[in-house]
């Protein structure tokens, strides 16, 4: 069982590095298409998601 353990800590530091890159380009795509106030809007929230 502790063997175990560094396999869950690599699968889900993957699993957040993947949601995090794909919430990101959904971001940048949003930049992208509509730059107004709901742009500002999402560039706050990723800057709050960095964080």
């Amino acid at each position: 069982m502790p063997q175990m353990m560094p396999l869950n800590w690599m699968l889900l530091f993957l699993f957040f590095n993947l949601i995090y890159f794909l919430v990101n380009n959904f971001i940048y795509f949003s930049f992208l298409t509509n730059k107004s106030k709901n742009s500002f809007k999402m560039k706050k929230i990723n800057f709050n998601w960095k964080w």
